[in-house]
């Protein structure tokens, strides 16, 4: 069964048959169970007061859209974190992708492991198990990683049968994010640079060949004693960071552990699970293509409160990348133009600009390589003019 939906041909309805949006065939629906959200936290934690941008009003006029973009152009420089609400995906197909992550990281680690690919060289499309790092406390981390890569012809599709039988219904939830959630962002950053409606979305067409990629995520829960031993210390499960392509969209998780650090006082503060919302914030291409004009959301992962301590977090997040062979200079707009950010670093140093493909190798080369110690990378040069940086 399908129904028509306004940005694509046909939208899921979750659990029922689905169609293929590139055959236009009818494709079955695979059986999960519901998954099942924890209870919020009820302890007095110092939130973060983020803006919310409502997409129920894009594109209904230009007076409209120059509003949100006003408001997401300020909520970006702010904050760096803001929320998204008012997007026509239903909370059942978000259901469903939480349920296909929880049934991954029930699979033995044996099983996950035929899924790694060569992430000492920077590869990251697959399972990444955790240990591969140690915290502050002398502990193996506890964070799992499964990236699945666009679906537009350039990457092989490889997966354990939880998510083979799914893919059809994976890759629907992924083009609908890019239609739905992010083609409006994109076009409402263009406009609040002056800059064509279509000139960053154009950058991020889902068919350009790009590093775009859903994830699930797992943080599992310490022990007792070994959550003692984190807490006494800084009581992260990763330190500060910022990610690397131009927005990522982090689904709402009611474990509360995501901080951010505030642009403009450097405080950290928690960041609040809000329904039906995606929290969003913005990355390094975005920086550099603006000239620091958009900075890139400084945030890191800290254990839950007590009432949560005995839960597992599963995330499920989508990367937006702009496409490949881009070179990530300075844009020329009248906005960074009046406001004096033309240049980024690279620019500003005289240093060759990279392309995005370039940059996403050497980062996540950086970010994927084994290490005995979380910040042993610290400051190490990932491309000339960027410094690998952590932030406690």
């Amino acid at each position: 069964m399908y129904e028509r939906g306004p940005y694509m041909m046909y939208r899921v309805i979750s659990g029922l048959p689905q169609l293929d949006p590139l055959t236009m065939t009818v494709v079955p629906a695979t059986d999960l169970p519901k998954y099942q959200y924890v209870p919020e936290t009820t302890e007095d934690l110092d939130w973060a007061e983020l803006p919310t941008i409502d997409l129920t009003t894009f594109g209904t006029s230009s007076e409209a859209d120059k509003k949100l973009a006003t408001n997401l152009l300020d909520a970006i420089r702010t904050k760096g974190f803001f929320y998204v609400i008012g997007y026509d995906i239903e909370q059942d197909r978000v259901d469903r992708q939480f349920a296909i992550g929880q049934k991954f990281y029930d699979l033995p680690l044996s099983e996950k492991s035929k899924y790694i690919p060569d992430l000492e060289n920077g590869e990251y499309n697959g399972y990444r198990p955790a240990g591969r790092r140690v915290t502050s406390a002398g502990l193996k981390d506890q964070v799992e990683v499964y990236n699945i890569p666009k679906f537009n012809g350039d990457y092989a599709h490889e997966h354990p049968a939880v998510v083979a039988t799914n893919l059809k219904e994976i890759e629907v939830f992924a083009r609908d994010l890019h239609s739905k959630v992010l083609d409006p962002l994109f076009d409402l950053v263009s406009i609040g640079l002056g800059l064509p409606r279509s000139f960053f979305r154009d950058l991020h067409k889902y068919e350009n060949h790009s590093e775009d990629h859903l994830r699930y995520m797992k943080y599992s829960k310490y022990s007792p004693e070994d959550r003692a031993k984190v807490l006494a210390g800084d009581g992260l499960y990763s330190y500060g960071h910022t990610d690397l392509g131009s927005f990522t969209l982090l689904f709402r998780q009611p474990v509360a552990a995501l901080q951010i650090k505030d642009h403009q006082t450097g405080e950290w503060k928690w960041a609040k699970p809000l329904d039906k919302s995606f929290t969003v914030n913005s990355c390094d291409a975005f920086s550099f293509l603006t000239g620091n004009y958009i900075k890139s959301t400084v945030h890191r992962v800290h254990l839950p409160p007590d009432d949560q301590a005995q839960y597992d977090r599963l995330g499920l997040l989508y990367f937006a990348r702009p496409q490949n062979d881009l070179v990530l200079k300075t844009i020329a707009s009248p906005v960074l133009k009046e406001a004096g950010f033309t240049q980024n670093e690279f620019e500003r140093e005289g240093h060759p600009v990279p392309t995005m493909g370039e940059f996403v190798h050497l980062k996540q080369k950086w970010q994927q390589s084994k290490s005995t110690d979380y910040l042993a990378k610290k400051d190490q040069i990932i491309v000339p003019g960027f410094k690998g940086e952590y932030h406690h």
